[in-house]
């Protein structure tokens, strides 16, 4: 399962004005040709160069169109040579058809990278600590992707000596700043190729339909048509889709647009329990189907998606704030993802200090989860917070029962072995405990009320009469 992306090699020194001004040209439409959204590297030396990717199909109309038809109709410089790498972040894809299409569309070679346990383990898991999520909805399942994707990109262009670096992002999305951002903080003398940034392309191209008109021109096949022209875009964690008919906020996504997860109301009748298990805030065991049990990450998270999927969990359709000024509608998947962040969240009622979880909500979740949504992945001040995140889950220990059913994630129970922090008989209605005495909570709230009885001018019952709307 991958995403494929086309990668350029190129003579630099070689390189005249007119050919530089063909490059682009060509690079432009090559960021359509492979899955949405596609990453396309310039290798220097006329080495063999890598861009590794994680969008949709090789199908995709985004690469597909231009790979094909503008190195017809605008000629590939004599200086460029392609090859195709892709990288596999657990998304559904049919490799072979990719390497066929890559090579049948001119790649000299096609590279396969697996980084689904890297993902999973070094930006799921984290992000799951420390309860990332952005305007209370959007679980960042893509933001997620882009860190792991850049990383890999840049290891093969260090690898093979490549000094360019081109991207398929459009000039409006969040995608752009993300990876360009990290392509400079690994490797500041990189240099990048927006083609969807230049007016020679977007004057072509001004949207999907164009391009599907294009695509049907020269006789490239595609995934996208003009009835279901959205934009999908895949990894292990979740899919999203946005454009086409989604631009209209009020529009109803359509049944047949969700990819990942069933729809709730067609969903089993019967709901499914199970259980998660976490050490230090990351989960380290999954109990499932009557006995079975998963506890090496990838594997965990596969089985967590497979849940939520069956079950219709993890579907949210928002608007929100691009980091670049713009809003945006987008329909997200996120199933796996969305249980288990529910189920560290439930643990955490259980187990965490309530002053370390107000500070660590107020300011660690905020600020790590607007790093990784604006792009600021490699930044120092993403190392400075996650280092927050494990010290706030040193006591995040213990197992949280749930059941999946029908678009719903229902907790049944939770519980620690290691944490004190819950007391059945201090909390209890029934017993008087030995710790607390109902008696020293007069205290305390006449302590509280000090401050609230010099206000008595403002918060008056006639000054409150005075005040209220007619």
């Amino acid at each position: 399962m991958g995403y494929s992306h086309v990668a350029h090699i190129y003579c630099w020194p070689l390189l005249c004005l007119s050919d530089f001004l063909s490059l682009l040209s060509w690079l432009s439409a090559m960021s359509l040709l492979l899955p949405q959204f596609a990453l396309h590297t310039l290798v220097g030396l006329t080495l063999r160069v890598s861009s590794l990717g994680f969008w949709k199909r090789v199908t995709k109309l985004s690469v597909s169109v231009n790979i094909h038809a503008w190195l017809l109709i605008n000629g590939l410089p004599k200086c460029l040579t392609l090859c195709d790498p892709v990288a596999d972040i657990g998304q559904e894809e049919d490799f072979e058809a990719a390497k066929e299409k890559a090579l049948k569309i001119g790649a000299s070679s096609v590279h396969v990278v697996d980084l689904s346990k890297e993902f999973v383990e070094k930006l799921c898991y984290p992000a799951i600590q420390c309860n990332a999520i952005y305007e209370n909805v959007y679980l960042l399942g893509t933001s997620l992707a882009r860190p792991v994707i850049a990383r890999g990109q840049i290891a093969v262009a260090e690898k093979e000596g490549c000094t360019l670096v081109s991207h398929g992002c459009t000039g409006k999305g969040n995608d752009q700043v993300r990876f360009e951002l990290a392509f400079y903080a690994l490797k500041p003398d990189i240099r990048v190729i927006a083609p969807w940034r230049l007016p020679e392309f977007y004057n072509r191209f001004a949207g999907r339909n164009d391009l599907l008109s294009y695509a049907a021109e020269v006789g490239v096949p595609v995934s996208q048509t003009k009835a279901k022209p959205w934009s999908m875009d895949e990894n292990l964690a979740h899919c999203s889709y946005e454009a086409g008919i989604l631009e209209d906020p009020d529009e109803t996504a359509p049944k047949d647009l969700w990819k990942l997860t069933i729809d709730p109301l067609d969903a089993p009748d019967i709901p499914e329990d199970f259980t998660i298990h976490f050490e230090k805030g990351l989960p380290s065991k999954l109990e499932y189907e009557g006995g079975k049990v998963v506890t090496e990450p990838l594997d965990l998270f596969l089985v967590a998606n497979a849940i939520a999927r069956r079950h219709g969990i993890g579907r949210i359709d928002i608007v929100e704030n691009r980091f670049i000024g713009l809003k945006s509608r987008g329909c997200y998947e996120t199933p796996g993802l969305t249980i288990l962040r529910s189920a560290h969240v439930d643990l955490e009622g259980l187990v965490l200090d309530k002053e370390i979880r107000a500070l660590r909500d107020q300011f660690v979740t905020f600020n790590y989860s607007k790093i990784l949504y604006n792009g600021l992945y490699f930044s120092p001040e993403r190392e400075f917070l996650e280092d927050s995140i494990a010290s706030s889950q040193k006591t995040v220990n213990g197992k949280v029962r749930c059941r999946a059913y029908k678009g719903s994630l229902i907790i049944l129970g939770r519980s620690s072995e290691t944490s004190k922090l819950y007391d059945m008989a201090e909390s209890s209605m029934d017993e008087i405990g030995t710790s607390f005495a109902p008696v020293d909570t007069t205290g305390f709230i006449s302590v509280q009320a000090i401050r609230l009885k010099k206000q008595v001018h403002t918060f008056s019952i006639e000054n409150l009469n005075t005040n209220e709307n007619p």
